[in-house]
C-alpha cells in the first residue's frame, strides 16, 4: 500500500502540531540550542590528536601502564559505539524537533569519540577485545529497551555520568599528557550530552504511571549496580595507573548527585523517595565493592567498617565519613563539566 501512498508515512508531519505548554516550549527551545552549541563547538579529530602526539612527542609509557591504559580505554571506546547507537535510534523515535535534533548533535559527537579513542589505542600498541560481560549488562540494557524514556534515563544519567566519571580520574592522575589533553574535549561534549536528559525527563517523568515508575527505579538501580561492578573489574588497572578506585567511585556518586539534583529543581521538587531509595542502593554497595582502605587498619576491619557504612546509608543516605572534598558541590561547580550542565539547564 505503500506505494500507492495509503499506508502510514514514518514522517511525522504532525510534529510541528502537538500542544506545548509554556514549560515545555521552554525546554524545547533549550533541547534546540543543544543541536546548535553542539555544532558550533565540534571539534575536529583527525586534528586534535596528531597535533597533541606532535606535541608531547607522542606516547611515552612503559608497558604495565600501557596495557592498563588500553583495558581501560577499550570499554570507555566501546561505551562511545553504544551512546552513538542509542542517540540514533533516540534521534529516529522522537517526534518533537527539540530533542530530535539534540540526540542527532550526540550521535555526531559519540562517533567522533569512538573514532578518536580507536585512534589514540592504535598509536597506544593496544588491539581494542570485546566487552566483558560487566560493561555488556550495563550497555545492552540501554541498547534494547525501546522505551525512549528508559533509554534517556540510561544514556544520558548512567552511562554518561559513568564515563565523564573515569575520564577526570584519568585526566586528573595525569598518566599519560595526550590523553590528559584529549579528555578535555571529550569531558565537554559529554557533559553537554546530559542537557538532554535534563530537558527531556522532567515532563515524562510526569506522565508515569505508579507501575512503570517502579519499573524505571529497577532498571535503574539494574545498571548502577551493572555501573559498579564493571568500575571493580577497572580496580586493578587504575591502581597501576596510581588512580584509587574509591576516589573514583566517590566521584561517581557526586556526578550522580548533582545530575539528579539539576533534574529534580527542573521538575520544581524535592528528591522523590524511590530516587533517594536508588541513589542509597548505589552508595551501600559502593562502600561495600570500594572499602576505605585506611593505613593501619586491618582488611577486615575496613570491611566491618564498610558494612556499618553501607547499613547507614540505607537508612539514612550518604556516609558520614566521606571526605568533603570528594562531595563537596562547590568543588564540582568548578570542573568543566559540571559548568556546561548548568549552562544547558539555566540558559
Amino acid at each position: 500500500m505503500w506505494l500507492a501512498g495509503l499506508g502510514p508515512s514514518p514522517l511525522p508531519f504532525d510534529m510541528f502540531s502537538l500542544a506545548q505548554d509554556a514549560d515545555l516550549a521552554r525546554r524545547q527551545e533549550k533541547l534546540t540550542n543543544l543541536y546548535h552549541r553542539g555544532q558550533a563547538l565540534a571539534w575536529d579529530g583527525q586534528k586534535v590528536l596528531p597535533e597533541l602526539l606532535a606535541k608531547h612527542g607522542g606516547i611515552q609509557l612503559d608497558d604495565a601502564k600501557r596495557t592498563a591504559i588500553g583495558n581501560i580505554l577499550q570499554v570507555l571506546m566501546w561505551g562511545e559505539l553504544a551512546a552513538w547507537k542509542i542517540a540514533s535510534q533516540l534521534a529516529d523515535s522522537f517526534v518533537p524537533l527539540g530533542p530530535k535534533l539534540a540526540a542527532t548533535s550526540q550521535a555526531h559527537d559519540e562517533a567522533r569519540h569512538f573514532y578518536v579513542l580507536h585512534d589514540y589505542l592504535r598509536e597506544l600498541g593496544f588491539s581494542p577485545q570485546p566487552l566483558n560481560r560487566q560493561a555488556r549488562v550495563l550497555l545492552d540494557g540501554v541498547l534494547r529497551t525501546n522505551d525512549p524514556l528508559f533509554k534517556v534515563m540510561g544514556m544520558q544519567l548512567m552511562i554518561e555520568a559513568l564515563a565523564l566519571t573515569i575520564f577526570q580520574a584519568l585526566r586528573e592522575s595525569q598518566v599519560e599528557p595526550v590523553l590528559c589533553e584529549l579528555l578535555l574535549y571529550f569531558e565537554k561534549d559529554e557533559a553537554r550530552h546530559v542537557g538532554l536528559g535534563v530537558q527531556y525527563l522532567p515532563s515524562e517523568l510526569k506522565k508515569l504511571s505508579r507501575w512503570k515508575e517502579r519499573r524505571m527505579i529497577a532498571f535503574q538501580v539494574e545498571l548502577l549496580m551493572a555501573a559498579l561492578l564493571e568500575l571493580k573489574v577497572m580496580e586493578p588497572h587504575m591502581r597501576v595507573l596510581g588512580v584509587d578506585p574509591r576516589r573514583v567511585y566517590l566521584l561517581g556518586t557526586t556526578k550522580q548527585a548533582l545530575v539528579f539534583e539539576m533534574l529534580w529543581k527542573e521538575q520544581g521538587q524535592a528528591d522523590p523517595e524511590e530516587e533517594s531509595l536508588a541513589s542509597r542502593i548505589l552508595t551501600a554497595s559502593g562502600e561495600l565493592l570500594f572499602p576505605d582502605r585506611a593505613p593501619g587498619r586491618s582488611t577486615m576491619s575496613c570491611y566491618y567498617q564498610a558494612a556499618k557504612e553501607a547499613l547507614h546509608t540505607l537508612r539514612f543516605g550518604l556516609p558520614e565519613n566521606i571526605p568533603p572534598s570528594s562531595i563537596d558541590p562547590e568543588a564540582e561547580a568548578q570542573r568543566p563539566m559540571a559548568s556546561v550542565w548548568r549552562a544547558e539547564t539555566q540558559s
